[in-house]
């Protein structure tokens, strides 16, 4: 083979090389990572880059600016599972209200963020004496607080073989209040907050 002959020959391998490389079909399926830029109502996302992706079923919570998993099929074709997670994940304790400590033998109340727009209480707190409607129990940080109010009946106290019952609210500045009982409360002996009701609750 002659110096020009070998010459085109590693020019035709090179671009073969290239050209594989680009078209999908040859490579096979590859993912990579991007940021959102806009959702659409017909399922997809689509980045700052400009690629249109098409969300899996359980990748709920779809919102502009998180960074995402981005495949490509063999024919071309994009999807995203969802975001990939923040923070920890570790359960962070919740401050609670003077009076108020948390109640032995159950969690310490505490939260986590679940990396989907939502997140989740756990644990039970007590106080003894006069509980009254709209009493805070606790305030969580910015990052755990909900849009709106949110809401879950709970027991709040037991006397005589009669337990009594409210409602749980987190407000939108983050403070939890106990309030709307079922009846009167005992003035004394130990009243609860049970922050497992909220074992999801939307933040957006």
């Amino acid at each position: 083979m002659t110096s020009l002959a070998r010459q085109l020959a590693d020019a035709v391998r090179g671009q073969a090389v290239h050209a594989g490389t680009a078209e999908p079909a040859i490579r096979g399926a590859n993912w990579r990572l991007a940021t959102v830029a806009s959702v659409s109502t017909d399922g997809t996302i689509t980045t700052t880059d400009g690629i249109v992706a098409r969300r899996t079923a359980d990748y709920l919570g779809a919102a502009a600016g998180q960074v995402v998993r981005v495949g490509e099929s063999s024919t071309g074709n994009w999807i995203s599972d969802g975001p990939l997670g923040t923070g920890s994940g570790a359960w962070t304790g919740i401050p609670l209200t003077s009076g108020w400590t948390a109640t032995a033998g159950y969690y310490t109340p505490a939260y986590q963020l679940l990396g989907d727009g939502t997140a989740s209480l756990s644990g039970m707190a007590s106080m003894s004496g006069s509980l009254a409607a709209g009493t805070t129990v606790a305030t969580l940080p910015a990052e755990a607080r909900p849009a709106s109010r949110v809401r879950a009946t709970v027991q709040v106290a037991a006397a005589a073989g009669v337990g009594y019952y409210g409602v749980m609210t987190i407000q939108p500045d983050g403070t939890i209040i106990l309030g709307d009982f079922d009846a009167a409360l005992p003035g004394t002996g130990s009243k609860y907050a049970q922050f497992d009701v909220f074992g999801r609750y939307r933040l957006t």
